[in-house]
């Protein structure tokens, strides 16, 4: 029980950064859209929804996380008895940034699929911002991606994300921070 308890909490914990980046853009929200208004076909390349200031706050806030998360996982994972990842700066760079990209990817897709914005499309609004984030983190820290989501810890994000995610649109629809509660 100790080892899969180690499992599920060194996955959340490396995925972490990841997680908060879209959030905090939701928080900082507004601004210019990265797409400028400009359209493709009949509808908008990416929508108001996804600026620069959202995009630039929600990687911050993700580096400055994993940056804060390095000065506690050791007193953290002595106190829980497990091995949790510290983030070099190329690894939370990519992981926050990743998360930012993966999510306007998504969007892009959405919006050449006829969604509008907001609109659900399940599978790819669970998993784009972690698709992106290891994407981008394996680009700029392979090494560390390699080492830190072995084979388990990825089964555990790819399972636990969507559950998450699931979990705090609901919280956040119900708070009223949402319009949708996907």
């Amino acid at each position: 029980m100790a080892g899969l308890v180690g499992l599920v909490a060194g996955a959340l914990w490396a995925i972490l950064p990841a997680y908060v980046p879209n959030n905090a853009a939701v928080l900082a929200g507004g601004g210019t859209p990265i797409d400028g208004g400009r359209t493709w076909g009949d509808g908008r390349v990416l929508g108001d929804g996804k600026t620069w200031r959202g995009t630039a706050v929600g990687t911050a806030v993700g580096v400055a996380l994993a940056l804060g998360l390095n000065a506690v996982a050791g007193p953290v994972g002595a106190v829980a008895g497990v091995d949790l990842p510290a983030f070099p700066p190329p690894a939370a760079l990519g992981l926050a940034l990743g998360a930012m990209l993966g999510d306007i990817g998504a969007s892009f897709l959405k919006r050449r699929s006829g969604r509008e914005r907001g609109a659900s499309f399940p599978g790819l609004d669970q998993l784009d911002f972690v698709v992106g984030a290891l994407v981008l983190a394996l680009v700029l820290a392979p090494a560390w991606t390699l080492v830190t989501f072995t084979p388990g810890r990825l089964a555990v994000v790819l399972v636990a994300t969507p559950l998450l995610h699931l979990g705090t649109n609901v919280i956040a629809y119900l708070l009223g921070v949402k319009n949708e509660p996907w």
